[in-house]
């Protein structure tokens, strides 16, 4: 009898609209978590962060971080784009989701092709020199770069990458050819673009926060400005760009983002969203985004709609810098 009524229940589940027995129970396993950009950096970082609070607000069922770096983020993006709309392969999504497809006319991924999940922190890119560099402030810098156009040198992940632009938007706005005036060295990752400037390889960058904090505490780094809307808490003798007037450079910023592959079931959206709501307010998450020099943001915008803002501003940037027609 049981087993009749077991078999009734589960035809029932078939003909109702809406009902997904796969997505029912989620997760019952596993979620895989890519992080598209290297070890060590803040796509990395954050990932393990919401890795290790979301668990607890998902029926105790690990979040395994995976690193995919390459081409822009890409690979890991499309790695998650293409992936059943499950729910258990999801993608720790950065502003090269959006900033990629506004730069390049063939993206694998277009900056739409996902579920939105939500956005989850805002990162801060801050403006660094070594701490033996002779520049005390962003002014000093610029003089150095008009008195040696093309010489000083900063660390990006490409030119066209936020960490490029975040460079290339300060010398445009200082009046200077953000293509020619300071040299481009590419690195791969938050980590190895920090390495560089530790090891004296180039003059400055302007990356995450996340990957430089350590650094500026330890002494071993100068910060110089930051790129956010206000100043930072745990730099707060450090102006912005939009205090300086760099009107170009005050919109630009980091941020981390939950997505997963187009079609995701709606009980996994939902699952997702109940857990962020819960992990928006625990304080392993703030105490980790606080040492990342993050601000938690997880419910304050409709990612579909941020994300596409996004796209628009980079892809304006591409045009005004030569990248696209």
């Amino acid at each position: 009898m049981n087993k009749i009524f077991g078999i009734l229940a589960v035809l029932c589940c078939l003909a109702l609209p809406g009902i997904n027995l796969q997505a029912a129970g989620y997760p019952d396993q596993p979620v895989t978590l890519v992080a598209p950009y290297g070890a060590g950096g803040a796509s990395d970082l954050v990932a393990r962060a919401l890795a290790e609070t979301a668990r607890g607000y998902l029926g105790e069922q690990p979040v395994i971080v995976i690193n995919k770096p390459g081409n822009g983020g890409m690979t890991g993006s499309r790695y998650v784009a293409n992936a059943d709309p499950d729910g258990y392969t999801l993608l720790l999504a950065r502003v090269g989701m959006a900033l990629y497809p506004a730069v390049h006319e063939k993206s694998p991924v277009a900056w739409d092709e996902y579920t939105f999940l939500g956005l989850l922190e805002a990162t801060p890119m801050i403006l660094c020199v070594n701490a033996d560099s002779p520049y005390q402030t962003v002014e000093d810098l610029l003089t150095a770069i008009k008195q040696n156009l093309g010489r000083m040198t900063y660390a990006a992940s490409g030119a066209a990458a936020i960490d490029g632009f975040a460079t290339q938007t300060l010398l445009a706005d200082a009046g200077l050819d953000p293509l020619t005036a300071a040299t481009l060295v590419p690195y791969k990752g938050g980590g190895a673009l920090a390495t560089a400037l530790l090891g004296g390889h180039v003059d400055f960058l302007a990356v995450s926060a996340g990957s430089l904090m350590p650094h500026i505490e330890a002494g071993k780094m100068r910060a110089l400005m930051v790129y956010s809307p206000q100043r930072m808490s745990k730099l707060p003798d450090v102006p912005t760009a939009t205090e300086k007037g760099f009107t170009l450079a005050g919109q630009v910023t980091g941020w981390s983002a939950l997505y997963g592959p187009k079609n995701l079931p709606e009980n996994v959206v939902s699952s997702w969203k109940n857990a962020l709501d819960k992990v928006a307010t625990d304080k392993t998450w703030m105490e980790l985004a606080d040492r990342r020099g993050s601000i938690s943001a997880i419910g304050t915008v409709d990612m579909a709609e941020y994300a596409q803002k996004q796209f628009q501003l980079y892809n304006s940037l591409a045009k005004k810098f030569g990248y696209l027609k």
